[in-house]
């Protein structure tokens, strides 16, 4: 696909070794997202706004899209964009996005991420305003505002979207408040989407004005199967600046270089398994650093890292193909960020959670500086019918942890709200099961890491036992009464303890975009020459 620029050696060598020997991408791990496009031998190029003096021919994104066939590609200028395609348009309810994508294999790329902006604010000549008057809450339907979405990718296979930056688009009454979405049909509990890249994006708002309207998700897949975020960056969304949902174990995603901060959730990840690494990024100043969960919803459930068929990773040598590594997680214990929903029973003070996940490898990180606990791994209690893949209990849809590994990760001052059990890493278990495993993990501070229950590498350093659960009800009363939430039949209303104390909401505040956010170091890489790239470099300024 033209837009792939920067494969991981790791990648190149699974590619090159599925393809000699008659493999499909797929079963190299990789997903559709690495396919050659099926489009056009003969790709336009639309031209979106003046580069260097020299105009394109449509003013909108929109139009441009509107115009496209597959495997055209779409240059833009920078600018304030304003676009208005959800106030005229409509996908499949009543929330489309302020640019709908329904073309598959087409190629976005703005000319300078910085100041190429997708702005949701009303049509004025101020930027991402955060003044509540420039803000547009949507088409009004019967019931209130139905709030935005930026950049919608419905259903379209192999899209691209390349170097911009996205802000202010807000929560209403229905699917709104997303950034940029590849859909593959949220809700439907299908995969609706193959492939896609997104490289060199920003994500973010400047407005709260109440949950009610605040910005849900960053950069955001559901039900879609195949693709690659790198050098990314999401902030101050009430759910999550990521996420990957209902694609169980057929992901085949890969996250690289990403940056979340101020969010209830750096990222979320529910029912999402299979063949996805997240790798050489950082999540901090988060409520919660990083989630993924299991959950009687974003269908179908459960979460569930194996690999499937049995394959063995290229990565963990092991059957276990969900893999978090060479991340740094660090001083994610911010209660003053956007948190709505289920998002906000995230621990704060939480490096990373992993909430009834199953099979999953974390390896090689670095946690820092979280005052609860770098690492901990918890059932997750849900309610509602017919609990596909948990345990049905009175009330209560049980979906536990097992069968995951914490192995060679470093660990740094954390647990310094000094709560009963804080520290590096925590383990509960509910259900009998697969076992948690950890070996190998130091604590730069110590001479061994803190855990709870104490010990937790001579206990469990082996994979792949069944063993017993372990209530570890000391930990379970801090995890609740962190998250401030009642876990019903299990435990009751846990009460926090006497002298436990963790941060609570004070206020809001919205973090600004950082200065300087890397950008395509050229835009014009594999596109067709065209007015803007005449010799597959940026055309020089008059």
């Amino acid at each position: 696909m033209g837009g792939v620029r920067a494969m991981k050696p790791w990648l190149r060598i699974v590619l090159t070794t599925s393809v000699m020997a008659g493999g499909s991408l797929v079963a190299a791990g990789l997903g559709t997202g690495y396919q050659l496009t099926g489009a056009s031998p003969s790709p336009r190029v639309l031209l979106v706004g003046t580069f260097n003096g020299i105009p394109g021919g449509y003013s909108t994104i929109q139009a441009a899209v509107d115009a496209a066939a597959p495997g055209d590609w779409i240059l833009v200028a920078p600018g304030d964009y304003k676009e208005s395609g959800d106030h005229t348009s409509a996908v499949r309810w009543a929330t489309p996005g302020a640019v709908t994508i329904t073309t598959p294999d087409i190629h976005i790329v703005g000319m300078d991420r910085n100041s190429v902006i997708v702005d949701g604010t009303k049509p004025g000549p101020t930027t991402c305003s955060s003044n509540e008057g420039d803000q547009d809450f949507g088409v009004v339907g019967p019931n209130g505002a139905l709030g935005r979405n930026g950049i919608l990718v419905w259903k379209a296979d192999n899209v691209t979207v390349e170097n911009l930056t996205v802000c202010n688009f807000l929560a209403g009454k229905d699917s709104s408040g997303n950034a940029i979405w590849w859909d593959g049909d949220a809700g439907s509990g299908k995969i609706g989407g193959h492939g896609f890249y997104g490289a060199y994006l920003s994500a973010t708002s400047t407005y709260f004005g109440g949950e009610s309207t605040a910005s849900a998700y960053g950069i955001f897949s559901s039900n879609w199967s195949g693709g690659t975020w790198e050098q990314t960056y999401a902030s101050n969304f009430n759910d999550s600046g990521y996420y990957i949902g209902a694609c169980q174990q057929v992901c085949n995603q890969v996250v690289d270089h990403a940056w979340a901060e101020n969010n209830a959730l750096g990222y979320s990840g529910s029912n999402s398994g299979g063949q996805l690494v997240v790798e050489n990024s950082q999540f901090d100043g988060n409520q919660d650093g990083f989630d993924t969960n299991s959950q009687n919803g974003d269908n179908p459930p459960p979460q569930n890292g194996s690999c499937p068929n049995g394959a063995v990773s290229p990565i963990t040598h092991t059957t276990s193909c969900w893999v978090f590594m060479d991340n740094y997680v660090h001083d994610n214990n911010n209660p003053n960020v956007p948190a709505a929903g289920s998002a906000s029973a995230g621990p704060v003070g939480t490096g990373m959670s992993l909430s009834g996940a199953r099979n999953d490898t974390v390896m090689d990180n670095t946690f820092a500086n979280n005052g609860a606990w770098g690492t901990i791994f918890v059932p997750y209690p849900d309610n509602g019918s017919p609990c596909t893949g948990g345990v049905n209990l009175p009330g209560l849809c049980l979906y536990d942890d097992s069968g995951n590994a914490l192995i060679d990760n470093t660990y740094s001052h954390n647990g310094f709200f000094n709560n009963p059990t804080n520290g590096d890493f925590a383990d509960l278990t509910l259900t009998p099961g697969l076992t948690n495993c950890f070996r190998g993990n130091v604590d730069t501070g110590a001479k061994h890491p803190s855990t709870s229950p104490p010990a937790l590498q001579i206990l469990k350093p082996k994979c792949g036992l069944t063993e017993p659960p372990d209530a570890n009800p000391l930990f379970l009363a801090e995890a609740a009464c962190d998250s401030q939430i009642s876990i019903g039949p299990v435990g009751g209303n846990q009460g926090c303890l006497p002298g436990s104390s963790y941060p609570r909401q004070t206020k809001v505040d919205l973090k600004p975009l950082p200065s300087g956010l890397p950008t395509m170091p050229n835009p014009c890489v594999g596109a067709p020459a065209n007015a803007w790239c005449p010799n597959g470099q940026p055309a020089p300024k008059p």
